[in-house]
């Protein structure tokens, strides 16, 4: 009896002790203004972190950058991404980004490589763009075939392809896809950009180093 009322004259104690370690000021705050200073500044971080993610994940923060807006936008407008029947418009994120969190940070981190250059003015001129365009376009190719082609696929399923409504070429190809493994990329090249002189949309992909 003796030692249960030890134990639970410890017990109080401790949950005493707790108590006054959370609410008994330190040299300058209390443990609990602490906590709720770090709930509050983990909040803050956040909602600090999902605002930069939408605001560099728009079509306007893309091509804030001239290289972009004078050439890769241009040459995007009245392409069937930006104007069709439809009018579903598939942005530069939609196609530059991945959705999923660990490769879109990935990818985050591969865009510092493209502020250095354009720091270095590496494209910023008509003639350096399309000087840079083989490169350019071969490394997005490789990119797309590593990932294959899952920005494509976030909107074309081929589970809801009805191939009886494409044309007899379509068809074709599309069937030869499926039964071979191939990925869009390896057919679907210069449908929002240009395409590098001498390169035609079914050439193979030669890879390039990132």
């Amino acid at each position: 009896m003796i030692r249960q009322d030890q134990q639970e004259a410890r017990s109080l104690s401790l949950v005493r002790s707790l108590w006054r370690t959370l609410i008994a000021p330190n040299s300058r705050f209390s443990l609990g203004f602490l906590l709720l200073a770090g709930l509050f500044a983990g909040v803050v971080a956040t909602v600090g972190f999902e605002w930069t993610m939408h605001a560099t994940n728009t079509d306007a923060f893309c091509v804030s950058c001239h290289e972009l807006s004078e050439n890769a936008l241009v040459e995007f407008v009245g392409t069937s991404h930006h104007t069709n029947k439809g009018g579903v418009v598939a942005g530069c994120p939609d196609c530059h980004v991945p959705k999923e969190f660990v490769p879109k940070m990935a990818r985050k981190l591969r865009a510092v490589g493209e502020v250095y250059h354009h720091i270095l003015g590496t494209i910023d001129t008509p003639e350096k763009y399309d000087e840079h365009r083989m490169w350019m376009a071969t490394r997005t190719w490789d990119y797309m075939t590593q990932r294959d082609s899952q920005e494509c696929r976030n909107c074309h399923e081929e589970a809801s392809w009805d191939l009886s409504q494409q044309s007899e070429k379509a068809r074709e190809y599309h069937a030869e896809a499926l039964e071979n493994g191939k990925t869009c990329i390896s057919c679907h090249k210069g449908l929002a950009h240009k395409l590098p002189k001498g390169i035609r949309k079914d050439d193979p992909i030669k890879g390039v180093d990132f």
